[in-house]
């Protein structure tokens, strides 16, 4: 059982030393972008890309993404634990990238500051806090599913616990993507949407568009769904305890 922790803390300061170095120099080439596309500083309303610029960051998240699966992969054998060390590694990620750039800039003012988070498949846009709170949450999780396995308890998903965490997710997804899919939905952009970028109607859009209230009562309902999920989680491996 000593082991098992040994191993694992191994794991959580190995992880923990990767997913910093990640967000330090995600922090850093977003420096870059923003001291050419906002030389002012960032702020909304957003300037749009060129098609092939936009590719290019498409494929950095991509990539960005995939980097944080591979190592979460070689993390365990155990599926749920790749699950949670992929968790972690994202949540340490993005709360080091965040504190890199209060750091290296000065921003956010505040944690209340309004951010883009990710551009896959569409916008996503909110305060920085929203997605600080996700990365507790994930970071929860990870110590929950680690804290579970590493006792030797057995953790069987049944459908409804898929359905919460599903649920909980597309929620707080929806929360970041709507005012954004909103704009492509209703000013008939759906149907060229790999063309976004070119299309000048889109971007003269979304270049009068600035987010100014965010709706942290959806946000609130994805939290208790994973969180009334986690909580299950606990009860249910308490019933399977195989020590």
């Amino acid at each position: 059982m000593a082991r098992r922790f040994t191993d694992s803390g191994r794991r959580f300061l190995i992880l923990a030393g990767y997913s910093v170095a990640m967000g330090v120099f995600e922090a850093i080439v977003v420096i870059y972008l923003r001291r050419i596309y906002y030389p002012q500083g960032f702020e909304f309303p957003l300037r749009q890309f060129s098609s092939k610029m936009l590719s290019i960051e498409l494929l950095r998240e991509f990539s960005t993404i995939l980097m944080i699966i591979a190592v979460a992969f070689l993390s365990a054998r155990d599926g749920l634990k790749r699950f949670a060390w992929f968790l972690y590694i994202f949540a340490v990620w993005d709360i080091s990238y965040y504190i890199s750039l209060k750091l290296l800039i000065g921003w956010p003012p505040s944690l209340l500051t309004w951010d883009i988070l990710f551009l896959i498949p569409v916008t996503w846009a909110g305060p920085v806090l929203a997605p600080a709170i996700c990365s507790i949450t994930m970071l929860l999780i990870t110590f929950s599913v680690i804290y579970l396995k590493d006792r030797g308890y057995s953790i069987r998903m049944a459908g409804f616990h898929w359905v919460l965490i599903i649920s909980g997710g597309l929620v707080i997804f929806w929360s970041f993507i709507k005012d954004y899919f909103l704009i492509i939905t209703r000013g008939g952009f759906l149907g060229d949407f790999w063309n976004l970028a070119e299309n000048i109607r889109f971007n003269q859009t979304v270049s009068n568009y600035t987010p100014s209230t965010y709706n942290w009562f959806l946000f609130a309902i994805g939290e208790i769904l994973i969180l009334a999920w986690l909580f299950l989680l606990f009860k249910r491996a308490s019933r399977t305890n195989t020590l």
